[in-house]
């Protein structure tokens, strides 16, 4: 696949959408996917049968952070189709076979994580989603279906939901499919196996007796049953009836030859040692103790604002500057003042919009665990590494504290601090939080660290209480950073990304984990086989009545 014009931007906002339409009729919305064929993010395809590429995902994902954000009103969403006899036709195959390796992988990935985010705002924000299948939704089109509370197909003896990457494309279900199969709608494993070898799938009474929707109707009957359903899950709701929402702009930002600059957030890419220094600054002023003015930031808000930038820089970073190898992470502020702002959230945690704060942070944060790129934490004076970016540290691969100041400049040493986020609000995908992840199997550390919460502790206590790995003194602090840079330029990117893998998520195994550690690594290794891929593969001759050709070797 010919790369983009332009760089991929991840910012969009309804009134530029070229795929989806988003109309609310409260205390519904519904989200209609009418795909425009001819602009794909790249040339080379179109994007026929409703089928869609990351363009398509990136519309997608807006409008479902929108929808939490921007419409409390909004109790449940219908996904359906403009187009008549069609539903989804799952990912555009041209593009997969004409796109590079990492656009592939980064593509399932970025996909994956807009459907757990349909599958969050379900379970936590109240925003129930039902799809409406009035066609065939086949591969990935199926897959956006199981990302919904309900599967209601149309009963025509036309519409059917499959999974056809095996038979037909040599390839998987890589956005989640199998997981959702037998993790999240528990269809028995042989039923599964039938599934996901059968071309044309299940239709009407066979989707339903096996487990694949939840429900069918007749045409006749199908938009009643479409509207009853989705009122019925509104009813579930605790979203408020009259509030108004969060306008999100437009993300401001500045890209030049040294990286990206947000208000929040400085990235600066260094090509020398391929790293990526982001630098995370606290808030500027305290909040208002009146809620209603606190409400009144919206968007300027420091939690959020933040979030937003860190979001669109990794996204940014994980697509468009696939050379770098480390993420240096870096604060600046007051920790006195991100320690108020991080215990004003989570007291007024049950107000809709703190809620949805906090979801957005996890979500951020998942993303930031997901990147295949090694993270490292500098803590420095002048840092303010505690609660919602403390997490950063908890995430990192290892961590580097300065003990002391830089050759006597009378700064205040660097100090880091717990608050009650670190302790489960923002759970990793294995369902734990980066603390308990930390200390997997070390009985009773949680309570041990739980008396240090809001204390603000130096080098020797952080490390002591195992929350950083290294603290060098101002004499050795440049070279063992500088020797910890240069040693990961060296190593393998393939051997990083599939050590920091294994290591960053002990613990629990979750759909999630199931989905991008197991499914997304099989599907890394299935998109560079030439069974495939190759130039006799499935992806290459698809649609040209030629079958592939297969090395039969299994492996």
């Amino acid at each position: 696949m010919h790369p983009p014009a332009e760089p991929l931007d991840f910012r969009t906002d309804p009134s530029v959408y070229r795929h989806w339409t988003l109309t609310i009729n409260e205390p519904i919305a519904e989200l209609i996917l009418n795909v425009t064929e001819s602009a794909g993010i790249a040339p080379g395809y179109e994007l026929k049968q409703n089928s869609y590429d990351i363009g398509v995902d990136i519309e997608l994902a807006d409008a479902i952070q929108r929808l939490r954000f921007t419409h409390p009103e909004v109790r449940a969403v219908v996904l359906r189709s403009g187009k008549p006899g069609i539903f989804c036709a799952g990912a555009n195959i041209r593009m997969l076979a004409a796109a590079t390796h990492a656009h592939k992988v980064n593509f399932c990935k970025f996909t994956n994580e807009t459907r757990n985010a349909i599958e969050e705002a379900s379970a936590e924000s109240g925003q129930r989603y039902l799809a409406a299948i009035g066609g065939t939704a086949a591969g990935g089109g199926y897959e956006l279906a199981l990302a919904t509370d309900h599967l209601l197909l149309i009963d025509d003896g036309n519409a059917a939901v499959s999974l056809p990457e095996v038979p037909l494309l040599a390839v998987l279900p890589g956005t989640g499919g199998l997981t959702r199969l037998t993790d999240k709608r528990r269809i028995r494993r042989d039923l599964a196996d039938v599934f996901c070898t059968l071309e044309e799938g299940a239709r009407g009474a066979r989707a339903l007796e096996w487990g694949l929707v939840d429900e069918i109707a007749p045409r006749s009957q199908f938009a009643a049953a479409v509207k009853s359903r989705a009122l019925s899950l509104a009813a579930l709701s605790d979203r408020p009836d009259h509030e108004s929402g969060i306008h999100l702009p437009r993300l401001d930002r500045q890209i030049d030859e040294n990286g990206i600059h947000y208000r929040y957030l400085d990235v600066v890419l260094d090509a020398t040692l391929s790293t990526a220094t982001l630098t995370l600054c606290g808030p500027e002023h305290d909040l208002p103790d009146d809620i209603t003015q606190v409400r009144a930031l919206g968007a300027q808000l420091w939690s959020l604002a933040l979030l937003r930038a860190l979001d669109d820089a990794l996204l940014h970073l994980r697509c468009n500057a696939p050379d770098i190898c480390t993420l240096v992470l870096r604060t600046s502020g007051s920790l006195d003042g991100v320690l108020r702002h991080d215990a004003w959230l989570n007291a007024h945690a049950a107000l809709w919009w703190v809620r949805e704060i906090h979801l957005f942070a996890k979500r951020t944060f998942k993303r930031l665990d997901l990147t295949s790129r090694s993270l490292v934490a500098l803590i420095e004076p002048g840092s303010c590494f505690c609660g919602l970016l403390a997490e950063l540290l908890f995430a990192a691969d290892r961590s580097y504290m300065l003990d002391g100041t830089i050759g006597g400049d009378g700064s205040h040493p660097a100090t880091i601090a717990l608050t009650r986020t670190n302790f489960g609000v923002l759970p990793m995908s294995n369902g734990i939080s980066r603390l308990a992840t930390r200390f997997f199997g070390e009985t009773g550390a949680i309570t041990r660290l739980l008396p240090l919460v809001g204390a603000p502790l130096d080098a020797a206590a952080a490390r002591a209480s195992g929350l950083v790995t290294f603290t060098p003194d101002d004499i050795d602090w440049r070279d063992e950073i500088r020797l910890f840079l240069e040693e990961r330029a060296s190593f393998s990117p393939d051997a990083l990304t599939a050590m920091e893998a294994n290591l960053r998520f002990p613990g629990p195994e979750t759909m999630e984990t199931k989905i991008f550690a197991r499914l997304s690594a099989w599907q890394n290794w299935v998109f560079q086989r030439p069974n495939a891929v190759g130039d006799d593969g499935a992806l290459k001759r698809y649609g040209t009545g030629q079958r592939p050709r297969y090395d039969k070797t299994r492996i």
